[in-house]
């Protein structure tokens, strides 16, 4: 995840992490913590202690650059963190999912009351755990709007998170067949001003992920257009033909479909937005219709095709789907909003979804895994709209995924001061490396280059607005070999057509990575906003009683 502005043409993108700390460079959470520790306690152990004091800060110091040194697998710590949660999730059953029954919920809970011995226990504790309402990729997650021929609004509450809303548009793509050069470019600077509209500090709207399912293709509609069309006394090798060709084009080949997801977080802006459409719940749904009315005018005008909104059932048959690939996309036959989850399980490396293919009955398996992809495994380099062109439409990787990018919007004047301040420091470590005779060191020149882009992109004056992005794909396949020949084959796709260096693979807790690629807006946590744009947004305050808006 890192900062950058959201132009529209070709952008340099990759290797910068996010903002400096205080020791230099992009260094993670751990790191700093523990190296600050370590300072403290030399400075307070020294005088008390003599050398000793000063022996524990050097050595604490050395070990925890060491544990948080970076590798192609993710550092010691890193590593410690997966096995760790894996372990207290499979001891605490979490790693399983059974959607919620009362009655079944009653006959377990009867069960762990009445058993007897440690194993017995454990075991009954397990089942109980693994009954939940909601997936993890989807906990906390419920309905403002739901009602058929409406505009699904989800209403999320994940743990630990702020509370947001959250709507889903279908869109058919900015380009169809070839195009020019120009329309490519034209194409790019409109969605560029989309997001910056979004990123004012007058605006609701926090966070917007893209959202591509790519899956094989289905004839269902060609099918069903014959029957209609079809002519009684046609001859029977006609319509064998006809059915040889539908099968011929739909083998082997992959279609798209594409979404937009835009996240409102439920703010003390948003509560005062809503006070001028109606009291509580009612004024809530009458600010986000106004919302979608504009998001909708602002999907159209980024030339992003045709674009409609998704109903709760909809989105609900898309993220029962994504679980089960076996289920045609658009199936919303059985579909009830307030129950998507499939049963389940995780291993450490996949989350396993176990369903039923709707049209066979068949009982059917399939493997998932999710991979996150950041800025600092990302080669720099200037990239166009169509960097993810491989990916999408390679015919290399024959398999059922999603590609998922979540932007989170930041006002210019916050993204501009973020900007000075990491170009700041890293022109003095610069400067510093030069006196000391020291060679430059590459880190700290590609992240001066990189915030002196993003300074020159937030000028004043300038149209551009900051934003903090990551990625995510997530892979199905039928079974554990399958699965594993695809990440092998997906990792070399990123790695020789992408110029992404390492995927880091979401393992410990796949079931709730694959919610990162669900159109709901999970996957992002933003840094909070700094003190300067904390204390700017209480100097605003609330809108007067008697202003319209």
């Amino acid at each position: 995840m890192t900062n950058t502005a959201t132009s529209g043409v070709a952008r340099y993108i990759g290797g910068e992490s996010g903002h400096r700390s205080f020791f230099g460079g992009t260094q993670s959470k751990a790191r700093v913590g523990f190296m600050g520790l370590f300072f403290i306690a030399t400075l307070v152990l020294t005088p008390i202690i003599g050398f000793w004091g000063l022996a524990i800060g050097v050595v604490g110091g050395g070990l925890t650059m060491l544990l948080t040194a970076k590798t192609h697998r993710g550092s010691v710590v890193d590593r410690r963190k997966k096995r760790t949660r894996w372990a207290s999730r499979v001891k605490l059953g979490t790693d399983a999912y059974e959607p919620y029954d009362v009655a079944e919920w009653d006959q377990r809970e009867q069960a762990l009351r009445e058993a007897k011995g440690r194993v017995a226990k454990w075991t009954a504790r397990r089942e109980l755990a693994a009954m939940r309402t909601n997936p993890d990729g989807a906990d906390g997650m419920g309905w403002l709007q739901f009602a058929r021929a409406e505009p699904g609004i989800a209403w999320h509450a994940p743990t630990g998170e702020q509370s947001y809303l959250s709507v889903a548009f279908t869109v058919t793509g900015q380009m169809s067949g070839v195009e020019s050069a120009s329309v490519m470019r034209r194409a790019a600077e409109a969605w560029g001003q989309f997001l910056a509209s979004r990123a004012t500090p007058s605006n609701l709207v926090g966070d917007v992920q893209t959202l591509t399912r790519v899956l094989p293709a289905d004839s269902a509609l060609q099918e069903f257009w014959v029957l209609k069309a079809l002519d009684p006394t046609a001859p029977a090798d006609a319509i064998k033909s006809y059915e040889d060709v539908l099968n011929l084009t739909g083998q082997d080949a992959m279609v798209q479909r594409h979404y937009v997801i835009v996240r409102w977080p439920l703010n003390a802006a948003f509560r005062d937005a809503a006070r001028k459409y109606g009291e509580g719940r009612d004024g809530w749904r009458g600010l986000m219709r106004q919302e979608i009315a504009s998001t909708v005018r602002g999907l159209t005008e980024a030339r992003l095709g045709q674009v409609e909104t998704l109903t709760a059932r909809k989105l609900a048959a898309v993220i029962l789907h994504q679980q089960n690939p076996s289920r045609p996309i658009d199936y919303v036959t059985d579909v009830d909003p307030a129950s998507f989850g499939i049963r389940s399980h995780d291993e450490f490396s996949a989350h396993v979804v176990e369903g039923t293919d709707p049209i066979t009955g068949a009982d059917v398996e399939w493997w998932h895994r999710t991979a996150v992809v950041k800025s600092e495994n990302l080669a720099v380099g200037a990239r166009s709209q169509l960097w993810m062109l491989d990916l999408l439409i390679g015919s290399d990787i024959q398999f059922v995924r999603s590609v998922s990018f979540h932007l989170h919007l930041v006002p210019k004047n916050e993204a501009r001061a973020s900007a000075k301040i990491d170009l700041t420091r890293d022109r003095a470590a610069a400067l510093s490396n030069a006196e000391k005779g020291q060679v430059a060191d590459d880190e700290t020149s590609m992240n001066m280059s990189a915030a002196a882009r993003r300074s020159a992109d937030l000028a004043h004056g300038s149209p551009h607005h900051g934003g903090a992005w990551v990625g995510y794909i997530t892979i199905s396949e039928r079974n554990r070999d399958a699965l594993m020949r695809a990440s092998r084959a997906l990792e070399e796709t990123c790695s020789s057509g992408l110029g992404i260096d390492r995927l880091e693979w979401e393992d410990s807790y796949q079931s709730a990575a694959s919610g990162t690629t669900w159109p709901i807006g999970r996957g992002l946590a933003a840094a909070p906003p700094s003190l300067a744009a904390r204390f700017a947004t209480k100097l605003a305050g609330k809108s007067e009683k008697e202003a319209i808006s």
